[in-house]
């Protein structure tokens, strides 16, 4: 029986008469939270406690006592009975509050008895004892002493996936970007998961017991690394068995991925199971949820050093290296996060929503790069100076450039999208026909001093030693990947040099470059055979024959595993469900009915 059409988080009263449910707990969803109940019936609502910045609220068993998390931490305080709401806040001084958690949690739940309450941080579980955080309750020490720094370890551990084996990938023509390096007939040996022997294939005797590919009139490149890669996981709730978004991405070669702005605990949770084998998906490393400085209500309120560690040590606690500071609009809080950042061997992205000036002392801070364009039309050579004499890198993400018609509007124009068979196998329908069909058309030269123009000045920073990195941000998973690819060709740069952003750079960047970025023994098998020459054609990076990660090889037209593990993929939801509509075109795609309506059926 369906109560409400809204809420969250439902749980019944002590008396089981009524249903506790949250209003507006999940970030994003607005600033008017409140926790009210109902009768079993729905009806009879009443609004016990509203606030601007918690989360979750959460009574305990007994109703006298609720949790709740603002901005981030957890507190506990009574459930006062006022006959009206309660403003629930911190830093609301009329009825006693204490901070249980000293920078995050999640999960919060109560004992039976009511007098302990515990959440999750990261792998940590953690419990608070009331009468150990209210002078006012029996058995209370004569001090608060501050909120627990150390939990106890969950220690759920899993084998990381690895497959076993030997493959040779015989006569193809290697990229290796190492250095300039190309060997135009040449073989790559894996074992398990690893590089063991790239060369000459005159050179490279092949282990009886491998598994041989032979790529004679293909190219190999190393797998893209796609540095600001939004995939979808900014979402609460039950994880999929299949990410859709993961299987475009990989059947386009992006074999790893960092989200700069990601729900922590989904995007981190879908990291661990790629790593573990439950899910297929390239490999995915996350800043998670971001340090927002603008209001909000998860915005990180940072005004001195502690605040900006605690604000890191919330993300770290999940297994992130890298943290997000965006838009903190003041320098010295920028400068705080940076510091942080160092002291806890973190790196620090940016983002300066569209200002000049912002972006200059991003680098003048030293963040370790600039994510999105300088929204300028030209750069001078006083940034091309500053900036080469600095180690921060530059993800331009042309195909949403700021300041100008975005490039990804372009290839909507110049290319039918929507005919574009793998694309639509790893996508829902709704969402190619919905941006490609109706297309916003634009004059050339619109394009020509927006994103083109934008790509000009990536060419001055790269040749001047700054690296620029690919980044698709999500715009169009895995194919989107390819027009940032093309259009970082489209300013100037070589064909190799495109290719080193789109593989090297990136591993640099998110400090992965030891094992991921090149072609070389000993690096991890992340690698893309393409079925026709990007050298010759930066355009041909689109036809993709194999995708490999983590020594897996996949054919990237039905990302079926092949080699030396063959595996079939299992449908996705839309193909489980077939629509028997009619509508005036559809075309058959992976063996399933395609319409324009927008809905999966």
């Amino acid at each position: 029986k369906q109560l409400l059409k809204h809420g969250e988080y439902p749980c019944f009263s002590a008396d089981g008469q009524r249903i506790f449910f949250s209003h507006n707990a999940t970030i994003f969803s607005g600033l008017e939270k409140s926790l009210k109940s109902c009768d079993l019936n729905g009806f009879d609502q009443r609004s016990h406690f509203t606030s601007k910045y918690s989360g979750l609220i959460t009574p305990s068993p007994d109703n006298k006592w609720v949790a709740f998390t603002e901005l981030h931490k957890v507190y506990v305080a009574p459930f006062a009975l006022t006959g009206q709401a309660v403003e629930l806040s911190s830093a609301n001084k009329s009825y006693p509050i204490s901070q249980v958690a000293r920078d995050a949690g999640t999960s919060l739940h109560w004992s039976n008895d009511n007098k302990s309450l515990f959440w999750v941080s990261g792998q940590q579980y953690f419990k608070a004892d009331l009468n150990k955080r209210f002078s006012f309750l029996a058995g209370a020490p004569d001090s608060i002493a501050p909120p627990d720094t150390a939990g106890i370890a969950i220690g759920l551990k899993l084998a990381t996936d690895k497959p076993k084996g030997l493959t040779a990938m015989t006569n193809a023509r290697i990229v290796t970007m190492k250095g300039n390096e190309i060997i135009e007939e040449g073989t790559i040996i894996i074992r398990d998961n690893r590089i063991e022997q790239v060369g000459a294939s005159k050179d490279i005797q092949l282990p009886k017991e491998a598994t041989v590919i032979d790529c004679k009139g293909k190219t190999i490149t190393p797998g893209f690394v796609d540095v600001h890669a939004h995939l979808g996981t900014f979402r609460y709730g039950l994880s999929p068995q299949k990410q859709w978004s993961y299987y475009a991405n990989l059947a386009y070669g992006v074999t790893t991925t960092h989200d700069p702005s990601s729900n922590s605990e989904m995007v981190f949770s879908q990291s661990e199971m790629v790593k573990a084998g439950n899910m297929v998906g390239p490999r995915i490393f996350s800043t998670g949820t971001i340090l927002y400085g603008a209001d909000g209500d998860f915005k990180a309120v940072i005004n001195n050093p502690e605040d900006a560690r605690s604000a890191l040590r919330r993300t770290k606690a999940y297994g992130a290296f890298s943290v997000k500071s965006y838009n903190q609009p003041r320098r010295n809080q920028r400068q705080q996060v940076i510091a942080a950042g160092r002291s806890l061997n973190m790196m620090v992205v940016p983002e300066g929503g569209s200002h000049f000036f912002h972006n200059m002392s991003m680098l003048l801070d030293g963040h370790t790069g600039i994510e999105h364009n300088v929204p300028v039309h030209h750069i001078y050579d006083d940034v091309v100076k500053l900036w080469s004499n600095t180690q921060s890198g530059y993800t331009p993400t042309l195909i949403v450039a700021y300041g100008s018609v975005q490039g990804e509007n372009y290839w909507y124009q110049k290319t039918n999208v929507w005919e574009k068979e793998r694309l639509l196998r790893f996508t829902p329908r709704a969402i190619i026909d919905a941006r490609s069909r109706h297309r916003t058309m634009s004059p050339d030269e619109e394009f020509e001093n927006g994103f083109v123009q934008v790509s000009k000045d990536c060419k001055k920073l790269s040749d001047a030693g700054v690296k620029v990195n690919l980044g698709g941000h999500g715009q169009l998973q895995g194919l989107g990947a390819h027009w940032e690819l093309w259009m970082l060709q489209m300013g100037g740069m070589s064909t190799l040099e495109a290719l080193r952003a789109a593989t090297f750079n990136g591993a640099h960047y998110i400090g992965m470059d030891h094992e991921i970025g090149s072609l070389e023994k000993g690096k991890l098998a992340d690698l893309i055979v393409f079925d026709k020459n990007p050298l010759e054609n930066i355009q041909n990076s689109e036809f993709i024959k194999y995708t490999m990660v983590n020594g897996r090889l996949y054919d990237a037209e039905t990302m079926q595993e092949t080699g030396r593990t063959p595996r079939l993929q299992t449908p996705f939801y839309w193909e489980q469900h077939r629509s028997s509509l009619n509508f005036p075109w559809h075309e058959e795609t992976n063996g399933f009915h395609s319409h324009s309506c927008g809905c999966q059926h």
